[in-house]
């Protein structure tokens, strides 16, 4: 802004210009007034730092060139690295999102050291594209840049490409890894699950999704299954068949039977789908974790506005039986204010799939007592027992 202001005057108002320029930029305005600085288009600035999250102490802390934006992060150990911890950056230079164009990435790679206090500058790699991803695997790591993935290797100079999958067909957004298989979020398609086969080097898709999902976020449940949530607002769980083969080849020469090439160019098996869920704004992060000590597992999400919800599983069929009577009563007794159809709102996008609307079902609490009272009868419970299974449920996953 300061140097168009000087290139903006005459000759004459040049020294001027330059003098009201540099008091611009040495004016230190309070943030809590004005508030931060806004860059324009294509401006980034990225910090690294390393900090204790407890107490909130910021141990080292690195600043990146100008224009150059930090897109991922991942802690890793090489194979080649000895026991030395390694922080890898993925960084975009002069980065215009719409319409979209880009001057370079790079993968800045740091070793931590004094226990992991300090990092020190090793290499700088350059990419094609944003490296959106980076993943840990089998002591290399896997970066996921535009529609490519790589895994690279240390080396002294820079990290070296090892091998390269060309199939993702839009942009990489997140990558899982257990043991062999490759879980890969692409922003447009969903799921994409890839074996390694280190003997031959390769990356080999073996199973993706049937729905195309703008997945935003993603965490891995166990060995078969993936959670996942979209920019619509959308929570998914989907789950690969228990025949399902990761032992596959590619097939360059194109002589494959047609029937063993999977549908419309994708993969030959596909995910089945286990959850549908509308939660009605876009989830922003999923996380399977125990909220209470000795708790049962739930996987917690966050959304764009602020909330933070729960999806726990049920672990007996006569909660399950009595949780979807009440819903289905609450859904004819205590209807939405605005009066839009409860079933019609879960289902906005997919059919709603194996989940009950804990908040709908909380709602009897704040019912009319008759109405309380007639819901209960069906369910053959008083309204009290009803209210101490809602209870119950609560405070065995939450609070």
């Amino acid at each position: 802004m300061a140097e168009e202001m000087v290139e903006a005057a005459g000759e004459d108002e040049r020294e001027l210009a330059a003098e009201m320029a540099a008091a611009f930029l040495n004016e230190n305005l309070p943030e809590s007034i004005f508030g931060s600085p806004k860059a324009g288009s294509g401006q980034w600035a990225s910090v690294v730092q390393v900090m204790n999250p407890i107490q909130g102490t910021v141990y080292d802390q690195i600043q990146l060139e100008q224009n150059e934006a930090a897109f991922s992060v991942a802690v890793c150990k090489f194979a080649n690295g000895g026991d030395d911890w390694y922080v890898l950056v993925g960084v975009g230079k002069d980065l215009i999102l719409n319409p979209r164009s880009i001057g370079g990435g790079f993968v800045y790679t740091y070793k931590l050291i004094n226990s992991g206090e300090k990092l020190e500058f090793v290499h700088k790699t350059s990419i094609e594209d944003v490296p959106t991803a980076i993943a840990p695997f089998q002591g290399r790591v896997l970066v996921g840049l535009g529609k490519l993935l790589r895994i690279y290797d240390l080396g002294k100079k820079k990290l070296l490409r090892k091998c390269e999958n060309k199939h993702i067909p839009n942009f990489i957004v997140a990558i899982h890894t257990i043991g062999h298989r490759v879980i890969v979020s692409d922003v447009q398609e969903s799921f994409f699950w890839i074996r390694y086969k280190r003997n031959e080097n390769q990356l080999i898709i073996f199973a993706d999704d049937t729905l195309p999902r703008w997945i935003t976020t993603a965490c891995l449940l166990d060995y078969e299954t993936m959670a996942g949530a979209d920019k619509f607002g959308n929570i998914s769980v989907v789950r690969l068949p228990p025949n399902t083969s990761d032992d596959v080849d590619e097939d360059p020469t194109g002589n494959k039977a047609l029937w063993d090439r999977g549908l419309l160019n994708g993969a030959s098996q596909k995910a089945e789908i286990i959850v549908n869920y509308h939660v009605g704004e876009s989830v922003l992060s999923l996380q399977k974790t125990t909220l209470i000590p000795g708790g049962s597992e739930s996987l917690v999400y966050t959304t764009l506005s602020g909330g933070i919800g729960i999806l726990v599983p049920f672990t007996s069929h006569e909660d399950h039986d009595f949780f979807q009577h009440l819903e289905m009563h609450m859904r004819s007794e205590h209807p939405p204010l605005c009066g839009r159809d409860h079933l019609s709102f879960r289902c906005y996008y997919f059919p709603v799939k194996n989940v009950i609307d804990g908040d709908l079902c909380e709602q009897f609490n704040s019912m009319d007592p008759i109405k309380q009272k007639s819901v209960a009868e069906e369910l053959d419970r008083t309204p009290a027992e009803v209210s101490k299974k809602l209870e119950d449920i609560r405070t065995r996953y939450a609070f």
